[in-house]
């Protein structure tokens, strides 16, 4: 039986980094993936202390940083095979985006096409689906291209909306919808 390579996958997270960690513990016992580095955009973001709690060095690029080549030239030298949006804010470059073609995966807290594309993340997302009155509301994870939230589905899952949920409702609902099925997505693409 032919041996499968070992999977070198980069979590870019801008804030709290609860979803990289998350897929970090997931894949704890897997030899198959490992997660070698976590770059950030915000050098405050708290990802930075889960990293270090997980022992995985992570790393603050701006925005200058990913469209320059420093983020590219980085993930080239650690030999990265995928890369994970967990969380991250910054428009994917095209550098990277020719690099890894269909290898950058994104998670998006809403059923999209709906309440996607730039500004649309977190709870600006919440807020508009209880404004909107939706019924429903969920997860999409994605495959990222050129434009905000606009890449082709790979997953989606649904939570009900009720008419008393509040935008922290909403919240709740998709965090627990991400934890659970955001890493057994990333299992599926990047192991296959």
């Amino acid at each position: 039986m032919k041996e499968m390579k070992v999977r070198k996958v980069a979590l870019l997270a801008s804030g709290s980094g609860s979803n990289a960690e998350n897929i970090v513990r997931y894949f704890e016992n897997n030899p198959d993936i490992k997660f070698p580095i976590i770059l950030s955009n915000n050098p405050d973001a708290y990802v930075h202390e889960r990293a270090k709690r997980l022992n995985i060095p992570s790393f603050t690029i701006r925005k200058s940083g990913f469209e320059n080549g420093e983020a590219l030239r980085l993930l080239k030298e650690q030999g990265i095979d995928f890369i994970v949006l967990a969380g991250f804010l910054l428009k994917i470059p095209e550098n990277l985006l020719k690099e890894y073609p269909n290898r950058i995966i994104n998670i998006h807290p809403a059923l999209l096409p709906k309440y996607g594309g730039k500004g649309m993340y977190g709870s600006h997302v919440h807020e508009a689906v209880v404004a909107n009155k939706e019924t429903e509301s969920g997860i999409t994870i994605h495959y990222v291209n050129e434009n905000y939230d606009e890449g082709a589905p790979i997953f989606q899952a649904r939570c009900e909306v009720l008419p008393t949920d509040s935008a922290e409702d909403v919240a709740e609902k998709v965090h627990a919808l991400e934890y659970r099925y955001f890493p057994e997505v990333i299992g599926r693409v990047v192991l296959k």
